[in-house]
C-alpha cells in the first residue's frame, strides 16, 4: 500500500533494513517504505549477507544445503548454482512436493507447481545423488490447524490428503 508507507516515511529520515529473512518481500513498511527515505542495509544485514556470500563463494566441505519454498520457479537459478557447489542439496516445502511429483508420485492435494514439472525432471535427471527429497511425509486432510494430520511415505498419500512437511525418516536421513 503506498499510502500507508508514505504515511510511515513521513516519521522518518532514513529507512534502515536489518531484517534479512523478509527483505525481498514487497511490503509497505519494507520496499515501500525505502521508495520515499534514503535507505540503507543494517548491521545484522551485512553480517547475513558476508556469511552467505563466504559459504557460496568458498564453501567449507561437506557443504550440505537446505532448501524450501512454495515455487520452483522463484529459486531455480539457485537451485543450480547449489548443485554445482554443494555436496548435498536437501529439498523441502511445497518445492519438494513438485520434485516428487516429477518423479510419478501422485501428491493429490499437495501444492505442485505444475509449470515447473519438466524442469523438475530436468534438474532431477542432472543431480545424480547430490538431491535428497523426502522420503516421508506430515500430511493433513485440509490447510487448517484443525485439520486430521498422519505421517505417511510420500508414495502413500491418500485422496483428498496434501504433504504439509517432511516427516520423521526425512528428518533422520
Amino acid at each position: 500500500d503506498p499510502e500507508l508507507a508514505k504515511q510511515m516515511a513521513a516519521l522518518a529520515e532514513v529507512y534502515v533494513n536489518d531484517a534479512f529473512g523478509s527483505a525481498h518481500r514487497a511490503h509497505s513498511s519494507t520496499e515501500g517504505i525505502a521508495r520515499f527515505l534514503p535507505a540503507v542495509s543494517g548491521f545484522l544485514m551485512e553480517q547475513e549477507l558476508e556469511y552467505l556470500g563466504r559459504a557460496v563463494a568458498n564453501p567449507e566441505h561437506p557443504y550440505i544445503a537446505i532448501l524450501g519454498g512454495a515455487k520452483i520457479s522463484d529459486k531455480i537459478l539457485v537451485v543450480e548454482t547449489l548443485l554445482a557447489k554443494c555436496d548435498k542439496l536437501i529439498i523441502g516445502g511445497g518445492m519438494a512436493n513438485t520434485f516428487l511429483a516429477a518423479q510419478g508420485l501422485n501428491m493429490q492435494d499437495s501444492l505442485v507447481e505444475e509449470s515447473s514439472l519438466e524442469t523438475a525432471k530436468k534438474i532431477l535427471e542432472h543431480s545424480g545423488t547430490k538431491l535428497i527429497l523426502p522420503v516421508d511425509a506430515v500430511i493433513a486432510d485440509k490447510f487448517d490447524a484443525e485439520a486430521n494430520t498422519q505421517v505417511v511415505d510420500v508414495d502413500k498419500i491418500p485422496a483428498g490428503w496434501r504433504m504439509l512437511d517432511v516427516g520423521p525418516k526425512t528428518i533422520s536421513l
